[in-house]
């Protein structure tokens, strides 16, 4: 009997997709159709290769009002937000835009008569990319398409959450006329997966997802010298100084925490308020949370959907239960159809009263919870900010840019915001420290880690 993936809709529990699973054969007939399309693709100039992405954009783009309920049936997405097609064009955009420049080979700095030196770019042969649910898209082309135009073959592992984005990436680079086998869609189990990354077969693996998964990568890959690229857990903090705009801080922390049901890499799980503007900060804060509209995400009035799956919620309760067990304070208590154990759907919760001897505030939720808590001073803040295991985000929000400079200078994370949160800039790094991973993506820097260093030496004058 054939081995399948289904595909659990979050919205009523049906099953809205099922798909074989490769057959071992089939894997390696897709690596070896990767490996020989690689060395033409290679030759083909950064230039045509843009060309490709940008028709491959414009494929994916035309399937939007295919997509868009799409999302929302695989992970629970409101349909009122639309697709992520947004941040796809500015990162397609973007890493397409700075190719030729990123890929150029760099001369040796002292020059040397007589002689011709300089690093070459080459690229990497096979990347796979094993995506995440919660944005689909976004985070695949995050590594997809800067692969490609570095001269990468790819093969993309969505996960069975969604598994129809893998094939809709798939029909856009077949509509875009992608010579066959420079990127190629694969549905396997984790046994299968873990034995890909084994082979020697794959030269650069880019992973989001859990810690334990990232382990289980590192582990699979071992002794293969394979490069890696994993973007795992995170607890994104907040500080929120006495001279923050109020209302747009509370505006954009409150999107930050719960967007997407709170299922994002960088969004708010825990904020740091400074006690001359606690108290005004959490009544704005509760006040905007309790505007959330919980409810089927085929629906224009839903603004927040369920989770994508039940035991995502579960572990939120369990969170919640936990902190109020140990003195905490819940503010929103809203009624929500279907929001019990063993059920995706799930309300909004603000928390107060919290500590770090609590999970809530030290374990990722990556679900619509968010604990904050009251600081003297900028060294409080700066120390339970830095008491995580993760480091993708932390947001600063005041007026003074040095002052947050300053902050963001200790602060133990990937990327330092003011005044703004849960968002990717393409021209700057994605990179994480701590238990959040290792590697890079975008900007010049996420080439560099799609491409291998090759010096020429050369002496002319003989």
């Amino acid at each position: 009997m054939t081995e399948t993936v289904k595909l659990k809709s979050p919205i009523d529990g049906s099953i809205y997709a099922e798909r074989p699973i490769a057959t071992d054969q089939a894997v390696n007939a897709a690596v070896e159709r990767a490996k020989a399309a690689q060395e033409k693709w290679a030759e083909t100039p950064i230039v045509e290769r843009g060309k490709y992405m940008l028709a491959m954009l414009e494929a994916l783009v035309a399937m939007t009002d295919e997509i868009v309920p799409e999302i929302a049936w695989q992970m629970g997405r409101p349909v009122r937000y639309g697709g992520e097609f947004g941040g796809v064009k500015e990162r397609t955009n973007y890493m397409v835009e700075i190719a030729e420049q990123a890929l150029k080979s760099v001369p040796a700095s002292n020059p040397k008569d007589g002689f011709r030196r300089y690093v070459k770019k080459d690229p990497l042969g096979v990347v796979m990319v094993i995506a995440p649910w919660n944005y689909p898209y976004l985070t695949a082309v995050n590594t997809v398409v800067p692969a490609l135009m570095a001269g990468n073959a790819v093969i993309l592992k969505h996960a069975a959450q969604t598994l129809l984005v893998g094939e809709r990436f798939q029909q856009a680079f077949d509509k875009a006329g992608l010579p066959k086998g420079v990127f190629q869609n694969v549905v396997l189990n984790h046994a299968q997966t873990e034995k890909l990354l084994g082979s020697g077969k794959i030269d650069h693996v880019n992973f989001t997802g859990s810690v334990g998964g990232g382990r289980a990568i590192e582990k699979a890959a071992a002794g293969t010298f394979m490069t890696l690229g994993l973007e795992l857990g995170g607890k994104d903090p907040a500080y929120v100084l006495p001279d923050a705009k109020m209302d747009h801080a509370v505006a954009n922390l409150v999107d930050g925490a719960f967007y997407n049901s709170g299922q994002c890499c960088c969004g708010i799980e825990r904020v740091y308020v400074h006690e001359k503007v606690y108290d005004e900060f959490v009544e704005g804060f509760i006040a905007e949370t309790k505007n959330y509209v919980v409810g089927n995400p085929l629906e224009q009035t839903t603004t927040m959907g369920p989770m994508a799956q039940a035991r995502f919620a579960d572990l939120i309760r369990e969170q919640k239960a936990e902190a109020l067990r140990k003195g905490a304070k819940a503010h929103i208590n809203m009624k929500v159809a279907n929001d019990k154990a063993g059920s995706p759907y799930l309300a909004p919760e603000v928390l107060t009263e919290v500590d770090h001897q609590m999970s809530v505030m030290r374990e990722e939720s990556f679900g619509p919870i968010v604990g904050i808590m009251k600081v003297r001073n900028d060294e409080e803040a700066i120390a339970l900010m830095n008491d995580s295991a993760y480091g993708l985000t932390a947001s600063i929000w005041t007026r003074d840019t040095e002052h947050a400079v300053a902050i963001g200078n200790r602060v133990e994370t990937g990327t330092v915001f003011m005044n703004r949160c849960d968002y990717l800039d393409p021209a700057l790094v994605w990179t994480g420290v701590k238990d959040t991973g290792k590697g890079a993506g975008l900007s010049a820097i996420g080439y560099d880690n799609l491409t291998r260093p090759k010096s020429f030496h050369l002496r002319e004058a003989i």
